[in-house]
C-alpha cells in the first residue's frame, strides 16, 4: 500500500537531511582547499538498483543522476562494513567521469541484508599522471591521466585496506591530502549509515523501503509537469568548442531535442567524432549527469519543491551513439570532459530556446577553468594548488540580466579566498575584479566575466589551465542581444614582454611574471537599444559597461558627471531605431564565417560517413579533410576564419573535393 502523503513528505525530508549532514561532515573533515573552499564533492543515498534516492540541497555539484549500479555489481559478496572505491570511468560505467574524481560506495545493512547504499566523491587535487593536477588537455589516452583504481574494496568488514591506501598515496603528488580526504569520505558514509538506522528505528523497515521508491515516483511526476512547459516538437541546435588543442579544428556538438507531452529525447547523433585529446565524455551511450545539467536547472527553476533524486530524469531519454566525443571509448582520455559537457549543454540551451524562448536564458560564459599552479618544493617535489576555479557570467533571459562573474550553470563551485591561496603557494593575487564590457549587450545584459591577475613569486613555476574555451566561438546573443567577449590569457600584461596565448597545456613561468585571465560573460537578450538608460548608467557606475560601450552598444550617452545625457541619448537612439531591428540568434563573426563553409548538412554527412569507419581511421581522415580546406587549422595557427575563408565558394569547393577524394566510397 502506498504511503500517505504526509508520511512520504516526512521521510523525503529526513532522507535529504541525512545527505546534508553527510555533506557538512565531509567538508569539515577534508584537508583539500578544493573541497573546503570550492566544494567540488558530492554525497547521496542510493537504492538497490544503484540510483540516487536522496541528494543534499546544500551541495554545489549537480550529480543527481549518478549510476552506481555497475560499480556495485563489479564487487560481489559485500559484507557489513565493506566500502567500494573507484575512479575508473570505464569499469564504473560512467560513475566516475575522470580520474581525479574518486568515488566510494558503502552498503547499509539491516537484519543481515542490504537496504541502501551511501555514496560520495571528491575531486582530488592530484591523482598522478603526466602533469601536476593530473589533467592535461593534450593527453591522448587515459593511462597518461593518472592512477586508475578499478572498483574494489578499500574497507573490508570495517578495516581499511592499508595496501590500497599506500598504492594511492604512492601514485600522486598530494599523498597526505588524498589519504586524509579518503578518510573524510569514509566518515561521511558512516554518518549516512547512522541516520538511515535512525530513520528505520523511527518508522520501520517497511516504510523506509516504500519511501525509497515512492520519493522517486513523486519526483518523476512533478518533473514531468515542468517538462510539459516545453511545447511539443523537434528542435535542432549546435554549438562549438574552439578546438581540441592538438589541432585548431573546432569540435561541434549537435543535439536534436524531441518533445512530446513532457517526454524528452535528446539525440546527439550529429556530434563530431572522438578527439585524440582529453575532451571525450564517458557516457557509455546513456543519459548522463553532465548531459542533464541544463534540464536539471530548468526543472528546478520552475518547481523549487522538486525532490532531488533519480526520478527527476525518468521522462528524459538520451541517444549518444558510439564514435562521438560524447561517448568515449576505452582508452580515450577524458580529463577535460567538462568542456565538452559545457558546450553540449549550450547546444541544448539553444534547442530549448527555440522551443520556449521566454523560459530560457541566453548561454552562459561556457567555461570552468581550474587555474592550477605547481611549484618545486625544498625536496624537489611539486606543491600543487588550484588557485581558482575560474568562471564567467551567466546569460540574460527575458526580463532579467545575467548573474555577474558567477556562472554556476555546470557546478556551483565557490571561489577560493585570496588569503588561503597566498598562504599555500608562491603567488600573489594582484587583481580580482569584474571584467568591463564582457557581458553580451542586450535589453537584458549578459552577466560580466572576471579578471584574475596572478604574480608568480618562484622560478620554475608551472601553470595549467584546463577547460579554456570560448576564445573564438563566443556565447551567443538572442532576440537582438549580442554575444559576449571571448576568454583571454595574457602574460605580463602592460609590459614590453607582454604576450597573449590561446589554449595552453603547461606554461612555465619565472618569478616576477604575471598571468592575467579575462573570462567571458554571458550572452545578451533583447535589443540593447531598448535597455532602460538608467540601467545603463548604473552599469557604467559599477564598472560593468564602459562609457564608450554605453554609447556604441546601447545608444546611451553618459555625460562627464556620470549621468545620462537625455537629449544626446534620444537623438542617438532615434537614428538607430530607424534601422531594421535584429532578431533571432547572434553567433558572432567567427561562427558565421565558419558555417559559411562548414554548414550543417555538410557536417552531418561528414560525421555520418566518419562514424561508419573503424575508430583509428576517423580522426586522421577528418584532419586530412580540414587540412585540405585550410592547412592553418592543423597547425593551430591563430587565424581569423573571415580571412581564411574570404573566398567562401572556393573553400566550399575544396571541402567537397576533399571529402570525395579522402573518404572511402560507400557501398551502393
Amino acid at each position: 500500500m502506498p504511503l500517505d502523503p504526509v508520511t512520504l513528505g516526512i521521510l523525503s525530508h529526513k532522507f535529504s537531511a541525512a545527505t546534508d549532514e553527510m555533506t557538512l561532515n565531509l567538508k569539515r573533515a577534508s584537508r583539500s582547499v578544493y573541497v573546503k573552499e570550492a566544494a567540488d564533492f558530492g554525497t547521496g543515498l542510493v537504492d538497490l538498483e544503484g540510483h540516487i534516492f536522496a541528494f543534499p540541497a546544500s551541495t554545489s555539484v549537480s550529480a543527481i543522476e549518478r549510476e552506481c549500479g555497475a560499480t556495485i555489481a563489479a564487487v560481489p559478496d559485500l559484507a557489513d562494513g565493506d566500502v567500494i572505491i573507484t575512479n575508473d570511468p570505464y569499469r564504473s560505467r560512467g560513475l566516475a567521469t575522470h580520474l581525479p574524481d574518486l568515488h566510494i560506495v558503502q552498503p547499509y545493512f539491516h537484519d543481515g541484508r542490504i537496504i541502501a547504499y551511501g555514496w560520495c566523491f571528491i575531486h582530488f587535487m592530484d591523482m598522478g599522471g603526466r602533469v601536476p593536477a593530473s589533467i592535461s588537455p593534450s593527453n591522448s589516452e587515459i593511462f597518461q591521466e593518472g592512477l586508475i583504481v578499478p572498483p574494489c574494496k578499500i574497507v573490508k568488514r570495517g578495516r581499511i585496506d592499508q595496501e590500497i591506501l599506500a598504492i594511492i598515496a604512492a601514485n600522486c603528488r598530494t599523498p597526505h591530502q588524498n589519504v586524509a580526504d579518503i578518510k573524510a569520505m569514509l566518515g561521511a558514509l558512516g554518518t549516512g549509515r547512522k541516520r538511515i538506522a535512525d530513520i528505520i528505528g523511527q518508522h520501520g523497515i517497511a516504510e523506509f523501503e516504500a519511501a525509497r521508491q515512492e520519493v522517486q515516483d513523486y519526483a518523476a511526476a512533478k518533473a514531468r509537469a515542468v517538462l510539459r512547459r516545453i511545447p511539443d516538437g523537434v528542435y535542432d541546435f549546435w554549438d562549438y568548442m574552439d578546438d581540441d588543442l592538438v589541432t585548431g579544428i573546432p569540435v561541434r556538438f549537435r543535439v536534436r531535442m524531441t518533445v512530446k507531452d513532457g517526454e524528452i529525447e535528446v539525440d546527439t547523433s550529429g556530434t563530431d567524432p572522438q578527439v585524440r585529446a582529453a575532451f571525450n565524455l564517458p557516457t557509455h551511450g546513456f543519459r548522463h549527469p553532465w548531459l542533464a545539467v541544463r534540464l536539471t536547472q530548468f526543472m528546478l527553476t520552475y518547481d523549487r519543491s522538486l525532490p532531488l533524486n533519480y526520478g527527476m530524469y525518468r521522462h528524459i531519454k538520451a541517444v549518444n551513439p558510439p564514435g562521438t566525443v560524447l561517448n568515449a571509448e576505452f582508452p580515450d582520455a577524458v580529463g577535460v570532459r567538462h568542456s565538452s559537457a559545457h558546450r553540449y549543454n549550450d547546444a541544448l540551451s539553444g534547442a530549448m530556446m527555440k522551443a520556449c524562448p521566454d523560459l530560457m536564458p541566453a548561454p552562459t560564459s561556457g567555461v570552468i577553468v581550474p587555474i592550477v599552479l605547481a611549484e618545486l618544493d625544498e625536496r624537489g617535489g611539486r606543491n600543487v594548488t588550484v588557485v581558482e576555479p575560474l568562471v564567467g557570467g551567466r546569460g540574460a533571459c527575458h526580463g532579467l540580466d545575467g548573474t555577474d562573474a558567477r556562472d554556476n550553470s555546470a557546478a556551483n563551485l565557490s571561489n577560493h579566498p585570496v588569503e588561503t591561496i597566498e598562504a599555500e603557494i608562491g603567488a600573489m593575487i594582484r587583481r580580482y575584479d569584474v571584467r568591463c564590457d564582457s557581458g553580451g549587450p542586450g535589453e537584458w545584459r549578459g552577466g560580466v566575466g572576471q579578471i584574475v591577475a596572478i604574480e608568480i613569486l618562484r622560478d620554475n613555476s608551472m601553470l595549467l589551465a584546463r577547460g579554456m574555451d570560448r576564445m573564438r566561438f563566443i556565447a551567443w546573443g538572442y532576440d537582438g542581444g549580442a554575444p559576449s567577449a571571448p576568454l583571454r590569457l595574457i602574460v605580463n600584461q602592460g609590459r614590453p614582454d607582454e604576450r597573449e596565448y590561446g589554449k595552453i597545456d603547461e606554461l612555465l613561468l619565472k618569478a616576477g611574471d604575471t598571468v592575467t585571465f579575462l573570462s567571458p560573460g554571458g550572452g545578451g537578450y533583447g535589443d540593447p537599444y531598448r535597455r532602460a538608460p538608467e540601467a545603463v548608467e548604473r552599469d557604467v557606475r559599477l564598472g560593468f559597461v564602459s562609457r564608450e560601450a554605453a554609447a556604441r552598444d546601447y545608444g546611451v550617452v553618459i555625460a562627464e558627471d556620470g549621468t545620462v545625457d537625455a537629449a544626446a541619448t534620444a537623438a542617438r537612439r532615434d537614428r538607430r531605431m530607424a534601422a531594421t531591428q535584429p532578431d533571432g540568434f547572434d553567433f558572432g563573426p567567427e561562427r558565421r564565417a565558419w558555417e559559411a563553409v562548414f554548414d550543417d548538412a555538410t557536417m552531418l554527412e561528414l560525421n555520418r560517413r566518419l562514424g561508419r569507419l573503424p575508430k583509428p581511421q576517423r580522426q586522421p581522415l577528418r584532419r586530412r579533410i580540414f587540412d585540405a580546406v585550410a592547412p592553418e587549422l592543423g597547425a593551430r595557427a591563430r587565424i581569423r576564419f573571415a580571412d581564411a575563408f574570404a573566398d567562401t565558394d572556393a573553400a566550399r569547393r575544396r571541402l567537397a573535393d576533399a571529402m570525395k577524394a579522402i573518404l572511402p566510397p560507400e557501398a551502393a
